[in-house]
Formats: structure tokens, C-alpha cells, sequence
């Protein structure tokens, strides 16, 4: 069994336990001086150069989180402001529509999955800056498409950069922000919100701006992308994440974790029920978010709502998170579970389906906001993975497992109501599918949300 590392800041030392003494100072006879180890040598000054690059990486991570969650939905929402045109500009049909609102969540399964190996071998820092390279060069090839297929290769391509960043995420706050791990969850989940507002809302108006090309409409959110690059340059050689000396911290969640975790096992979390209620939980929630990213404007638009003011009403569906994202996980990792979270959300989905099959333009604000709420189930999960796990090693098997199994699960929901949409020749069916979703959805979540962690369960 190898030797445990010495900890070279003596506040990171966890505490004696009452009666122990350190065994040096029970054998040394009186009056002799204990010999100074070399830990013991070291001067404040040098110890705090061991721990200065680590601080010094804060400020660049913390950039990073922001603007690359900024670019993990624009792709998604400014295509569904504009999938009326583009269909008609690329001669789509409603089922190949369809098919084009699942290509995220396909991207997303197949493409996260990778994550975990790319990270290990080039740094979770390295992978997350080239997937934000890979954005930004999807965004600027989608528009130059000439058909459905060059399109299609093209949006992947900025998915795949989404997807692996999707993954790292998580691992990245648990790395670098051991004991705040529900603030930083907070601030890029708000991050990601309100990039998928303003996406949703600008996009329309940008594209008249510009002369009415959905083309360059589209296109316009690359430069959003490049300048995400930027930050992550300067993490490039930093492949742990962690500082050179070991250090513990305390999670918001209340588990001790090693900065060192990725030198440790990592569970099988495929044994792992919580971690399977995780993932069922992760995409039932997907499946409801890419339904309502990929074809809530349209809801609107065929009620009888303005292009212009339904691409708005996406926007304050998705605005909703801005200031829920950063609350939601931070409440979340103040409770032993997160059942009452869970329900209280899909209560809401349940509303704002119930509406909109109802009454769907009269209510129209009112059931964007309920929609808006229910989608917050996204950062309650990513906190949950957080949560779930003790490990950073741990949490980088729990984030890709239960995303990957999250969006294969999520990927037949915006094909089937593309699918009911064509053939029944309205959006009753396809509303009451949305909406009888969050039954299931709110029970795997309990089950998800109970106060175990996966290596328990391994």
C-alpha cells in the first residue's frame, strides 16, 4: 500500500481526535528536541509557492466556467428561433425537423462518453478549451451548409465541443472548487441560462438586423464561442487541476474531498442504483428542455403568436434559470435530500403543459414561466452528480454515465413530437406526451435525490 502523502500546509492537516497525541512527542525522551522532517523545514514562505500556481488558476477557471457555459445552448436556441426558416430554407420536412431537434441529445450521449478518457489524458482544462475550439468552428460551417446533410455535419461538430464540456464541467468545480461546489454549480448553471436566453431572444431580432438571412442569423454566435476559448489558454498545462501539494476540503454537499481523488479507484457506477436513477432523472429533464428548445416557438407560432415575440417567449422560458440556477444548487446542497426540490419542479412542468394545451397563446406568458421553473430540474441534477459522489475520480465516472445515459434516453422525445405534430396535424398529442413525462420524471428524481453517494452502492 503506498505512502500516504505528506501535506505540506499544516491547516489542511485534519484535526487529532480528542486523546491523541502526535507518536514523535510520546517517544522522544524529556528535554531532547524532536529532529524537523522535511515537511517540518519548509519555511511558510515556500510552502505558500507550492500553492500559489493553484490560486493563481482560480481567476482564469472561474472566467472559463462563465463564458463557456455562455456557449453551451446558443447552437440549440438559436436554431429553434429560426427551424421555420431553415426547414424552409434547406426543403426540410416536419419529421426530418424533427430529426434535426434530437441530433443534440444524440451528440451529447455518444460524444460525452469520451470525456472522461480525453480528460485523463490531456487535462479536463485542455478538453474543455478544445471543445469550445469545436464550437466555434460548427457555428461558423453551419451557416455555409447547402444542405441538410452538410448542415447536419456541421451543427455536430459544435455539439460534440458542447457535449465533452457538458461532462467536465462538474469535474471541473469539484477540482479547483472543492468547498463551493454549489456556488460555482450555481454560477455557471446561471451562466448557461442566460446564454440560452439571450440566444433565444436576440437571435430573431439579429437576423432582421441583418438582412433577414437566417444564415447570418445563425453564424453571429461564433464570436460568442472564440472569445471562450481565450481563458481556458493559460490552463492548458495544468492537467490535474489541483495545486502541487495535496490538500483536503470539505464539499458543500458535507463530503471530505481529496484534492488528490483522481489518484484513487474509480467506482463502477453501472452497479450503482442511485446512479442509474441519476441518469433516468438527467434525461427525462433533457427530453422536456430540448422538446421545448427545438419546438416551443412553433407552439406559439401556430397559436397564432408573432415569430418575433415567440422567440421571446423561449427567452423567458429559459431566463427563468438565470437567477434559479444559482439558488437551486445552493439550496440543494443545504438539504439531505433533494426529493422536495424535484417535485415542486415537475409541478410546475406539469402547469405550464396543462396550459399551453389549453390555452396556449391567451396564458402564453404565464406558461413560459412555468416551463422556465420546471427546467431548472438541469442544475438540481448536475448538483445532484456533484453530490453523489465522494471522489473527483468519482464524479468524473457519475457525470459521464449519467449524461451519457441521460441524452440517449432524452434523444426519441424531440423526434416523436415532430413525428405527432405531422400526423395528427396538431400539438394536442405532442403536449399531453410533455407533460404525462414529468410523472416519471419526478419519481426517478426522488429516488435520485436520497442521501447516498455511489461508492456506498459500488
Amino acid at each position: 500500500m503506498p505512502d500516504e502523502p505528506k501535506t505540506l500546509d499544516p491547516a489542511a492537516r485534519p484535526a487529532a481526535t480528542a486523546g491523541d497525541s502526535p507518536a514523535p512527542d510520546r517517544a522522544r525522551p524529556a528535554g531532547t528536541t524532536p529532529q524537523a522532517s522535511p515537511v517540518a523545514q519548509a519555511s511558510p514562505a515556500s510552502q505558500a509557492a507550492r500553492t500559489l500556481p493553484a490560486r493563481r488558476l482560480l481567476v482564469p477557471v472561474t472566467v472559463g466556467l462563465v463564458l463557456a457555459a455562455l456557449n453551451l445552448r446558443p447552437a440549440i436556441t438559436s436554431l429553434g428561433a429560426l427551424l421555420e426558416e431553415v426547414s424552409e430554407g434547406l426543403h426540410m420536412s416536419g419529421t426530418v425537423a424533427g430529426v434535426l431537434t434530437s441530433v443534440p441529445p444524440l451528440c451529447f450521449a455518444v460524444f460525452g462518453i469520451t470525456a472522461p478518457r480525453l480528460a485523463r489524458r490531456f487535462g479536463p482544462a485542455a478538453v474543455v478549451c478544445a471543445g469550445m475550439a469545436a464550437i466555434f468552428t460548427g457555428l461558423v460551417l453551419r451557416p455555409l451548409a447547402g444542405g441538410t446533410a452538410a448542415f447536419l455535419a456541421a451543427s455536430a461538430l459544435a455539439l460534440m465541443g458542447i457535449a465533452v464540456s457538458n461532462v467536465l464541467m462538474p469535474v471541473i468545480v469539484k477540482r479547483y472548487f472543492p468547498d463551493r461546489v454549489g456556488t460555482m454549480t450555481g454560477l455557471y448553471s446561471m451562466a448557461l441560462a442566460l446564454g440560452t436566453s439571450v440566444a433565444a431572444a436576440a437571435t430573431v431580432p439579429l437576423t432582421d438586423a441583418l438582412g433577414g438571412d437566417w444564415r447570418l442569423g445563425l453564424g453571429v454566435w461564433a464570436a460568442l464561442a472564440a472569445l471562450a476559448v481565450l481563458p481556458w489558454l493559460p490552463l492548458l498545462r495544468d492537467r490535474d487541476g489541483v495545486s502541487n501539494g495535496p490538500r483536503t476540503s470539505r464539499t458543500e454537499a458535507g463530503a471530505a474531498t481529496p484534492a488528490e481523488a483522481p489518484l484513487q479507484a474509480a467506482p463502477r457506477v453501472t452497479r450503482s442504483r442511485t446512479a442509474w436513477a441519476l441518469g433516468a432523472f438527467f434525461g427525462l429533464q433533457a427530453t422536456g428542455a430540448y422538446i421545448t428548445m427545438g419546438w416551443m416557438p412553433q407552439i406559439f407560432r401556430d397559436a397564432g403568436v408573432p415569430a418575433s415575440t415567440a422567440g421571446v417567449l423561449l427567452a423567458v422560458t429559459m431566463v427563468m434559470g438565470v437567477p434559479l440556477a444559482f439558488v437551486i444548487p445552493r439550496l440543494a446542497t443545504r438539504m439531505k435530500t433533494q426529493g422536495p426540490i424535484v417535485v415542486a419542479l415537475a409541478l410546475c412542468g406539469l402547469g405550464g403543459y396543462t396550459g399551453l394545451f389549453l390555452a396556449p397563446a391567451a396564458g402564453a406568458w404565464v406558461w413560459a414561466v412555468l416551463l422556465g421553473v420546471s427546467n431548472c430540474a438541469f442544475p438540481l441534477a448536475l448538483t445532484m452528480i456533484g453530490m453523489r459522489s465522494r471522489t473527483g475520480t468519482g464524479v468524473v465516472r457519475l457525470s459521464a454515465f449519467a449524461q451519457s445515459v441521460g441524452y440517449l434516453i432524452s434523444i426519441p422525445g424531440p423526434l416523436l413530437v415532430g413525428v405527432l405534430y405531422q400526423h395528427s396535424g396538431g400539438w394536442g398529442l405532442p403536449i399531453a406526451l410533455m407533460g404525462g413525462l414529468m410523472v416519471p420524471q419526478m419519481i426517478v428524481g426522488i429516488l435520485a435525490g436520497r442521501d447516498r453517494t455511489v461508492e456506498d452502492e459500488c
